[in-house]
């Protein structure tokens, strides 16, 4: 049975043929499904670069068990084990308070009271930039309605009108 499933998916074989490559997609396909799904929900959704970084690895990881002869199941397992370890970062930033700024980053104030902070040039955050965010949050690019703006650890930008706006 074993020798079956080698010779179906191209394990040991010097370069792998079509049919290997589209089984070993269609198994890789569902063993990621499975995999992330024990990850947490954020790994794929807006994110911060250390969950972007985690997602572009896991991608990398798990394509190398289509398109390369080794062993899928030695791909697959490091894969789980990648996204394990995600979910025990995260776990880590959840309940260390020191430890979650060191992975994913700290929020960075770019407006208080209506006035431009440091942080805009820090960030290298344009007026454009600032000025599309308060758009969205129904600011009409004013910055004297803002009370605080953030560039928050996903890259998005947040807005706190002030009181009565």
């Amino acid at each position: 049975m074993m020798s079956l499933l080698e010779s179906l998916l191209g394990i040991g074989a010097d370069e792998l043929g079509p049919g290997h490559m589209a089984l070993r997609a269609v198994l890789t396909f569902i063993v990621s499904v499975v995999i992330v799904r024990v990850g947490h929900k954020r790994l794929f959704g807006k994110a911060t670069a250390f969950d972007l970084v985690v997602a572009v690895m896991f991608g990398s990881i798990m394509s190398r068990a289509i398109t390369n002869t080794l062993n899928p199941f030695s791909v697959w397992l490091a894969g789980f084990v990648l996204i394990l370890l995600h979910r025990l970062i995260a776990t880590l930033s959840c309940h260390l308070r020191w430890f979650g700024p060191l992975v994913k980053g700290s929020p960075i104030l770019l407006v208080e009271d209506g006035q431009l902070r440091p942080g805009m040039r820090k960030s290298h955050i344009s007026r454009a930039d600032l000025d599309e965010a308060l758009r969205e949050s129904g600011s009409e690019a004013d910055l004297s309605r803002v009370r605080l703006a953030h560039l928050e650890r996903d890259g998005t930008i947040s807005v706190v009108p002030r009181r009565g706006e």
